[in-house]
């Protein structure tokens, strides 16, 4: 079913199913409402038929130049050759290409902020974004370049280069990169299309880049959170942790609603659980120290902080995503170029403003990527705790199967999440807090959102690593000691876990092991969803 944008009601989930391939392989089409499209023409008519001709007043960039030449006049003679030098004098970006997911929403977003119908584009140009988007032409946009004000403008030029023929724009076609009028023409598309007055502006003037990089890491953020608790859950029970800091009672003393939350899962996935309490710590695990039989272990009293106090971590993660979400949100139905256009008597007026201005979407990726930094944080820490015997009560050290020495375990795959971690805190150093004026101080405030949301992704396409490896070292961990303490079994949820992982990436128990694999493939249960569908289809559901 296609995706219809009309300005105002796009939701984050329909972005990801029009930049993504679905399990058939193919892309979600987009299509412009038709009452969407009945405004844009009634306003474009309006436009051609008043403001068209050398006469009018100056109406920023319909016929002015640009930044500090806003005061220079463009006759509709030079009209045309106008909007083709704006958008080659805009292409200026560098660096490698964003991937493919990055474009096709970069593409969807700018098609959506104008059928709101405060740019005043030909609706041809609305209609060619959405048709080069259909036919699977992406344009070649490179990744760096952009301060997020005036808008992403290189490279939004880059894309209008590719989508309206230029000789210079390049896409990938069907998997190749060539010359964007090839694409244009393979796909059965005319290769030149012509731009009108307001055309290159509306297209480039817009921190849309930002905002489709912000939709993806939001959405993957919002995806990857009840996965963490679940990784939490693995971890506890394969500790024998303590179940009492999630006790209701504790959390209304303290009424976070995404610490409650957290907690208010923890204890559905592991209810039924009877490992984690006093008489399944009885029992000696394989390296557990200074215990022999029949010598009652030492009260456990409270867990370290990792598991203890997992709840007022996760949760503010929580509630950070939802702020974020509402701003990103927002932003996905907002028109974001400059003037906009508004009715007024029986015409329009033009009205310059500056909602091309990245900053809310760059505050909100520094915020994604502090959160989803120190998420990640305290799971890699959990994580650690279960190679070590002395921190995880007995766990066979570095989670070894098969013979010792001959064979190492799992200390170097924390090795590599705390290498994730510690580039997560430097990409988690806020950029939005960063300005430096450029074109002649005519933009003497920038947002830098478009880094922003670069290194958010980054962060959470980490943070998925670091998940996904709590959740298998914690399954080696129970599948290691099954045996051991078959007599306490573990969660209605967990036991779910387990078993979906183990159904993917059954134990090497012989400790013959390609780990970067397993990795991988526990990082696809997590991304796909499966981790968690399984356990809420046990446990009736999670928050």
């Amino acid at each position: 079913m296609a995706v219809t944008i009309d300005g105002r009601t796009l939701k984050g989930r329909q972005v990801l199913r029009v930049a993504r391939p679905g399990a058939s392989g193919r892309y979600e089409k987009a299509s412009l409402a038709k009452s969407a499209r009945e405004a844009i023409a009634a306003t474009r008519a309006h436009i051609d038929a008043n403001f068209m001709n050398d006469e009018a007043p100056f109406m920023y960039s319909f016929n002015t130049g640009v930044g500090l030449f806003k005061d220079q006049r463009v006759l509709m003679s030079e009209m045309t050759e106008y909007q083709r030098k704006s958008v080659y004098a805009h292409a200026t970006g560098i660096g490698e290409p964003f991937p493919e997911d990055v474009t096709r929403a970069t593409m969807l977003l700018r098609a959506n902020a104008f059928a709101s119908n405060y740019s005043g584009p030909q609706v041809a140009l609305v209609e060619r974004l959405l048709a080069c988007l259909n036919a699977g032409i992406h344009p070649v946009i490179p990744q760096k370049g952009s301060v997020g004000a005036s808008g992403d403008l290189a490279p939004l030029a880059h894309m209008s280069a590719a989508v309206c023929g230029f000789e210079e724009g390049e896409a990938v076609y069907k998997g190749k990169r060539m010359k964007a009028r090839d694409a244009l023409a393979k796909a059965g598309l005319e290769p030149d299309f012509k731009l009108g007055a307001k055309d290159a502006s509306a297209l480039i003037n817009g921190s849309t880049v930002s905002l489709a990089l912000g939709v993806l890491a939001t959405e993957d953020a919002r995806r990857l959170i009840k996965a963490a608790d679940i990784g939490l859950a693995l971890s506890l029970e394969a500790m024998r942790g303590e179940l009492a800091a999630f006790d209701p009672r504790v959390h209304a003393a303290r009424p976070h609603p995404g610490q409650a939350l957290v907690a208010r899962n923890l204890l559905k996935i592991t209810q039924g659980s009877k490992r984690c309490s006093a008489s399944a710590r009885e029992t000696i695990y394989p390296d557990e120290i200074g215990r022999t039989p029949g010598k009652p272990p030492a009260p456990r009293v409270q867990d370290v902080y990792s598991l203890r106090c997992a709840p007022q971590v996760h949760g503010p993660a929580r509630e950070a995503l939802d702020y974020i979400s509402r701003i990103i949100a927002t932003e996905t139905n907002s028109a974001t170029d400059n003037p906009l256009i508004f009715p007024e008597d029986d015409g329009y007026r033009v009205i310059s403003g500056g909602h091309f201005h990245g900053q809310y979407v760059a505050q909100a990726m520094d915020l994604l990527a502090i959160a989803m930094t120190d998420l990640g944080s305290i799971c890699e820490r959990r994580l650690a705790r279960l190679v070590d015997p002395t921190l995880s009560y007995g766990l066979p050290r570095n989670l070894l199967a098969g013979k010792r020495g001959l064979n190492t375990g799992f200390a170097t795959v924390q090795c590599s999440m705390s290498a994730l971690v510690m580039e997560n805190r430097t990409l988690s150093s806020p950029g939005s807090v960063d300005s430096i004026p450029g074109k002649s101080n005519a933009e003497d405030h920038v947002s830098n959102s478009t880094w922003c949301g670069r290194k958010a992704r980054t962060v959470v396409e980490n943070v998925e690593m670091i998940i996904a490896a709590e959740i298998l070292m914690a399954c080696q961990a129970l599948s290691l000691i099954a045996d051991t303490a078959k007599a306490h079994p573990l969660g209605k949820g967990t036991q779910a876990a387990l078993e979906a992982v183990r159904e993917t990436i059954p134990p090497a128990l012989d400790g013959d092991r390609w780990y970067a694999a397993e990795m991988n493939q526990a990082t696809a249960l997590v991304r796909s969803g499966a981790i968690v569908e399984a356990v809420e289809a046990a446990v009736g559901g999670l928050e």
